[in-house]
């Protein structure tokens, strides 16, 4: 069996900046969850039988507490805001599990799911369903593979070397270094993808860069000025790649037979109608 896993607030704001609003009688903007539930059920019918999706049930999580400024809900419109709850009722309703994440992130969820769903050996293949640069840190051969569905690109851990010139394992690393501008960490100055990519090929992590770049024996420009940025930036770097590393072991599930589709609930089809209804400016 092959198992997707679902980014949910990726898909929720991809959908949010690319279709037109549309709102129930009440006033409730819902274009996005209908995206989202039309994409899930094209997928579904498509015939994929095991499936979850992550949702950031509250934007913020514990890696707020490390760094304040990690992404927060702040600026984040309100009417997409107001779409997750009822996506993910949608999706329940549908007959999809859900994994909306308070304290930990969709991210945390999906790493978690993938690993567990990994370790079944009736998985032939875990399919992580968001094109996030840290979800590469779960990609295993071509076993556990991420894909970008709006651009139909399937990601491997050969296609993760390709693109970051590191393997999975050290993508906290490399983010740690290099920044991630779309969770709120700025990475170490002068530190960028190539010479990021260059030393970490050759050390693995960050913990096993020498602090004498004369060591390094790698083709990076400015190695003294990134030695010296790296070793007066330690803990920074450090507390980014903690801040980059997901969670993998959440107890989202007891068997990966949970995940499998069953048929939607008997108040799908009420819940579609009124989907559907949905007025669209």
């Amino acid at each position: 069996m092959n198992v997707y896993l679902i980014d949910g607030t990726y898909e929720l704001f991809r959908y949010y900046f690319a279709l037109p609003s549309a709102r129930r009688a009440d006033g409730v903007e819902v274009a996005a969850v209908r995206g989202v539930i039309g994409s899930v059920l094209g997928m579904i019918n498509g015939g994929v039988t095991h499936v979850a999706v992550a949702t950031d049930h509250v934007i913020e999580s514990f890696r707020n507490q490390l760094w304040r400024d990690y992404k927060t809900s702040a600026g984040v419109e309100a009417d997409l805001l107001a779409q997750f709850h009822p996506l993910e009722d949608a999706l329940r309703s549908l007959g999809v599990v859900v994994w909306p994440m308070v304290e930990c992130e969709a991210d945390d969820a999906l790493a978690s799911g993938a690993a567990l769903a990994a370790a079944d050996p009736r998985v032939e293949r875990v399919v992580i369903c968001t094109p996030d640069k840290d979800l590469g840190q779960s990609v295993r051969g071509t076993r556990v593979v991420q894909l970008d569905r709006r651009r139909n690109v399937t990601r491997d851990e050969a296609g993760v070397i390709g693109k970051f010139g590191v393997p999975p394992a050290s993508i906290p690393d490399y983010l740690a270094l290099v920044g991630d501008s779309s969770d709120g960490y700025p990475g170490l100055r002068g530190w960028g993808p190539k010479s990021a990519a260059a030393v970490l090929a050759k050390f693995g992590s960050i913990e096993n860069i020498p602090a004498d770049y004369r060591e390094w024996r790698v083709n990076a420009a400015n190695a003294g000025s990134l030695s010296a940025t790296l070793e007066r930036e330690r803990d920074n770097a450090m507390l980014f790649k903690r801040l980059a590393t997901l969670r993998s072991d959440l107890p989202l599930f007891a068997s990966v037979d949970e995940l499998q589709w069953k048929g939607p609930t008997p108040g799908f089809a009420a819940l579609a109608a009124e989907l559907d209804k949905a007025v669209t400016a």
